[in-house]
């Protein structure tokens, strides 16, 4: 059994449709439209690597980042 990540990142700004796609099954996408305008998605993250392919993304498209929390593990997750 792999043991994977639960991970809340959040950030200003808000996504389209297509990132929930994107992110795929399993993920939350939570949107607060307050002033400034944040999203925080929560997921499973198979590895260190992957959050950071994340998080490079977010930082491409120009979303700046709040806050990454680690909720724990996640035994057997894919």
């Amino acid at each position: 059994m792999a043991e994977t990540a639960v991970y809340r990142i959040r950030f200003q700004g808000a996504l389209d449709e297509s990132w929930q796609q994107d992110l795929g099954p399993g993920w939350s996408v939570q949107f607060d439209d307050r002033a400034p305008e944040t999203t925080t998605i929560t997921g499973v993250m198979r590895d260190q690597a992957a959050l950071i392919g994340l998080l490079s993304t977010l930082y491409d498209v120009g979303l700046p980042l709040l806050e990454v929390e680690y909720l724990g593990t996640s035994a057997g997750q894919p």
